[in-house]
């Protein structure tokens, strides 16, 4: 009944799926400072969508989101917009870069599985990484407040500091041109190569390589997300992988999801949206591993249990916070 044809993919696919799928993404898009495509490529290619149509409308749906995320962020004052713009140009070439070597596999045959993959080693090792992260930031934190155990009190961070230098004040660091122009460039590449905006792995790169405060790394992430998804969606369009049909759908939900995921950012500490990230961007290496080896039905479950779970926990998480600030704001009347 709500199954709709899709002329350019040219297929029949369930709208309420499509919402479903922009809902989900719209709630960790804005939460997490990414585009979510990390969730929504797998997610097409498990119920069907070719891989190239999947990167391709992911892109669109990607730019159109990102409007909403990125306009609350501004307001809410979680964006270097100096940082933001440097990360364009670098993006924009990495994304055209990506969707050629995507257009050469799909002639080959070897887009699907490659993609895949390539998404399997990048989920798993970074999620991985962050739990890590995660777990021994308490045993960090103690040594940094002890001197005498040797260890400075400075981030764990290091950066390579070949000239020239530029200072982000809204970000409050200084750090090599070229480390910021190679984060971008990287990242504009797994855009284009991967039908992301780039954010699952660029939200961590501007946390642990560049140095950003969580919240401001979430926003500018957003920022640069943007522009490469317009690109993205561009450059797909004139190959004619975009269906625009299933892009709106997921826009429509999507922008419900969004407004939920950035004010929820203003009630979990930065800490706590890192394990959440870790163990979302896990369950989605899962989905994808599943759907490479053929179990596709089990593939649609993981990926959407998974995003709509982790909704729930967010929403959970935002209700907690709005309940405390209006009972501390009650107690000082």
């Amino acid at each position: 009944m709500l199954d709709i044809y899709l002329p350019i993919a040219g297929m029949h696919f369930n709208a309420l799926i499509l919402v479903a799928i922009g809902f989900s993404v719209g709630v960790l898009g804005g939460f997490f400072g990414v585009g979510g495509a990390w969730v929504v490529t797998p997610a097409l290619n498990a119920f069907g969508f070719p891989m190239a149509y999947a990167i391709g409308t992911d892109l669109a749906h990607i730019f159109g989101k990102s409007i909403v995320a990125t306009a609350k962020h501004r307001k809410m004052g979680n964006v270097d917009m100096k940082l933001g713009i440097i990360s364009i140009v670098g993006s924009v070439i990495g994304v055209e870069i990506g969707a050629q070597n995507v257009m050469w596999l799909t002639r080959l045959g070897l887009a699907g599985p490659i993609v895949r993959y390539t998404y399997m080693a990048l989920l798993f090792g970074l999620g991985i990484y962050m739990l890590y992260d995660y777990a021994t930031k308490d045993k960090r934190a103690a040594k940094q407040a002890n001197p005498s155990a040797g260890v400075a009190a400075m981030p764990a961070r290091k950066t390579f500091n070949l000239p020239p230098m530029i200072h982000f004040p809204a970000s409050g660091i200084t750090i090599s041109f070229w480390t910021v122009t190679f984060v971008f460039l990287f990242t504009g590449w797994l855009s284009g190569f991967l039908g992301v905006g780039g954010g699952f792995i660029r939200m961590p790169a501007l946390i642990y390589l560049i140095g950003c405060p969580t919240a401001i790394a979430v926003g500018t992430d957003l920022f640069s997300v943007l522009f490469s998804g317009a690109y993205g969606c561009f450059t797909y369009g004139v190959k004619g992988r975009v269906e625009i049909i299933a892009a709106i759908l997921m826009l429509i939900g999507a922008s419900i999801g969004a407004q939920i995921g950035v004010t929820a950012v203003k009630y979990i500490r930065g800490y706590g949206i890192r394990l959440l990230f870790a163990i979302m961007v896990i369950l989605a290496g899962i989905s994808v591993s599943l759907k490479q080896f053929n179990l596709s039905v089990a593939s649609q479950w993981m990926v959407m249990c998974a995003a709509l779970g982790m909704c729930v926990v967010i929403m959970v998480q935002l209700w907690g916070g709005v309940k405390k600030e209006r009972a501390e704001k009650a107690g000082q009347h």
